[in-house]
């Protein structure tokens, strides 16, 4: 895991941009210092305009169906995402503000059609607590939603979906909706289908909408953090398309 951590420091923006600028400054006396220095400034500015972002979600938000032929749904998957301290008790920890929105989708999504729900998420830190049981938990005291199965053991989108496969095919089920966020469908949908789940969209709500106004253009740091979010998950597609080649 450390590893993952050293490369997604390395090769999301905006920090490896910033890793850019300051080496090109350090080496402003060459030539390509200068261009390697003014290359990472303009990174940087670009990604801090609100529309930038706004681009690069609004092409993650457009996700392919299931193929052809494909069975109807008979289970609800809601992978986990976050999750927030609640008092200073040792593992006194709630769902996040993602994780939240997240079984908000699906509890709706099951009163809808009574399916079956598995949620999916491993440990958080060296807490012995797993994001699957905060999302169960929640879904059954907030929203009296019943949850069949636990994942418990995943760190990443890809052993969420390897692992749940698992559960799933050892029940039969080979098709399922598939709730996450948005701008996160597509590269959960290239990781579920490669573990041969036909996976149905069912996302949080899109929410990216492109506004031409002057203020798009104008950098905030709240850009960044939304630019990290969009290039992290263009870079994860990329892995996940590779891996499932592999």
């Amino acid at each position: 895991m450390m590893l993952d951590h050293v490369a997604t420091f390395l090769l999301v923006p905006p920090i490896n941009l910033l890793l850019l600028a300051l080496a090109g400054f350090a080496l402003q006396r060459y030539r390509v210092g200068r261009f390697l220095c003014g290359l990472g400034l303009i990174g940087l500015l670009v990604l801090s305009m609100p529309m930038a972002n706004q681009l690069l979600f609004l092409g993650l938000e457009e996700v392919a169906p299931p193929p052809a032929g494909a069975p109807a749904p008979v289970a609800i998957v809601i992978l986990s995402a976050d999750a927030n301290k609640i008092s200073d008790a040792p593992n006194a920890l709630g769902v996040g503000f993602l994780s939240l929105e997240r079984i908000r989708a699906g509890a709706t999504l099951q009163r809808a059609t009574g399916l079956p729900v598995l949620v999916s998420g491993g440990m958080i830190g060296h807490s012995q607590v797993s994001l699957a049981a905060l999302l169960a938990r929640s879904l059954e005291t907030d929203f009296s939603v019943p949850v069949r199965w636990q994942e418990s053991t995943s760190r990443t989108t890809w052993e969420n979906a390897a692992n749940s496969a698992a559960i799933l095919h050892a029940e039969g089920i080979r098709s399922v909706f598939l709730v996450t966020h948005a701008w996160h469908m597509r590269r959960a949908l290239i990781a579920f289908r490669h573990f041969g789940i036909a996976a149905t969209p069912a996302p949080v709500p899109f929410s990216r909408i492109i506004h031409f106004r002057r203020g798009e253009f104008v950098p905030t740091v709240g850009a960044w953090e939304d630019s990290y979010y969009a290039m992290h998950e263009w870079i994860g597609c990329a892995w996940y398309e590779l891996r499932a080649l592999l």
